[in-house]
């Protein structure tokens, strides 16, 4: 069972951020990647709807024989991870969630801004965090429709996307915000345009790395890390263009790989209708 590998899903290419964090502290570790960007974002979408798409990607993780789940995206942990959690009450669950406890910590002004989805921000979840982390401190959000949208695309640094991101910003900076929260997994990739936007003494806080020791806190508690010397793998699958997660690879995950296409029962596209 050690030797089984980790079990990731987004609602598109936004993840890899995450998997590369756990690839990073997990060397020895095979992992497995679904990238649901036949519907991709899911901050627009219902909280049904998140959570029938989760419990088919899970589903199709554990047929592949994965030893631990980590849901790399901020809405569906918010929308689907309590659910998973009593239906896989064994199984090692790691979810995601926006940064309001370090980022309260951090910020020097007393103003925190949150770059996030629609889905993100509505969501029970995250309300809860900023009731018990962010009293003393004043949170200012961001929805930023069309961002996954253009980070899908591989547009990380297009006039398109910095003209979005600009937008996004501008008004977080113009209240004092000196702390910002990458409250999607999507936004670690346009790090290097965000820092061109904001001044030097911003800081981004992202929750990748923390979800990284968290899992290998998991996997240590269960027995399950990988013995040292095995052969990894990964491998990729994707519900939308294989040839557009393809182009984005080198990109977002640093080297080509091959993607195979995401087959699931119709039962698990119902609430599409």
């Amino acid at each position: 069972m050690s030797s089984a590998p980790i079990g990731v899903f987004d609602s598109g290419v936004g993840g890899l951020s995450v998997l590369g964090e756990i690839r990073a502290r997990l060397p020895g570790e095979s992992l497995l990647y679904v990238a649901d960007s036949g519907h991709v974002p899911y901050g627009e979408k219902t909280p049904e709807f998140i959570r029938a798409r989760s419990q088919a990607i899970a589903e199709f993780l554990l047929a592949q024989g994965a030893k631990a789940l980590v849901l790399a995206c901020n809405t569906a942990t918010a929308s689907a991870v309590a659910e998973l959690r009593e239906r896989y009450p064994a199984l090692p669950i790691v979810g995601m969630e926006p940064a309001v406890k370090p980022a309260a910590a951090a910020t020097r002004s007393g103003v925190v801004g949150v770059l996030a989805t629609t889905g993100t921000l509505k969501s029970a979840k995250f309300a809860a965090l900023l009731d018990r982390f962010a009293n003393d401190v004043r949170v200012i959000t961001q929805p930023c429709p069309g961002l996954v949208e253009q980070i899908e695309a591989g547009e990380l640094d297009s006039p398109r996307t910095r003209a979005l991101l600009q937008g996004f910003v501008a008004p977080l900076l113009d209240e004092g915000c000196d702390t910002l929260i990458l409250g999607c997994t999507h936004y670690p990739f346009i790090k290097p345009l965000l820092r061109e936007l904001i001044p030097a003494d911003v800081s981004l806080v992202d929750t990748g790395a923390a979800v990284a020791r968290h899992l290998q806190s998991l996997l240590d508690q269960h027995g399950l890390r990988a013995p040292l010397g095995e052969v990894r793998q990964t491998r990729l699958w994707s519900s939308g263009d294989l040839q557009k997660m393809q182009r984005v690879l080198p990109v977002l995950w640093g080297e080509q790989a091959r993607v195979e296409p995401l087959r699931e029962p119709p039962a698990s596209t119902e609430l599409l209708k």
